[in-house]
């Protein structure tokens, strides 16, 4: 994947021009260049969100302290909290025994709200096994 110059990124141009970081060479991308990134609430351990990360949006976030993610679907970087205000501020993060998938200790800042719905977390709805269907088992905050 070739890095996208943004100037909503200026971490970009160093990412850029310099070696990538050992300790994100460590970290297995998949074969589109991607890892999984999911986002728990640093005190409460809730998942709050999934989303994907390539190797410059792991450093853009490691030198930002807040989510930054690679959106499959627009085909760009997006900085969780931009235009919503609902920043994901990261206190620490992990990588799993596979060195395939990464786990962030975040807190919600804004609204608390880490998903587009503008729910607390994007896992609202739960399977019942007695109707067999999703159940909304959360509001939106807002």
């Amino acid at each position: 994947m070739s890095i996208i110059q943004d100037p909503r990124f200026p971490e970009l141009a160093d990412f850029a021009a310099n070696p990538v970081p050992a300790w994100i060479e460590a970290v297995k991308f998949n074969t589109d260049g991607l890892v999984m990134a999911i986002c728990q609430d640093a005190v409460t351990h809730e998942n709050l969100m999934v989303a994907w990360m390539d190797k410059a949006a792991l450093y853009m976030t490691a030198c930002r302290g807040e989510m930054v993610f690679w959106s499959r679907s627009r085909k760009e970087y997006w900085h969780k909290g931009a235009t919503s205000g609902n920043v994901l501020k990261v206190h620490s993060f992990e990588v799993d025994c596979d060195a395939d998938v990464l786990q962030f200790h975040v807190e919600a800042l804004g609204d608390h709200a880490a998903c587009h719905t503008g729910r607390r977390s994007c896992f609202f709805r739960r399977f019942d096994a007695a109707s067999q269907a999703w159940v909304v088992i959360s509001d939106p905050l807002v």
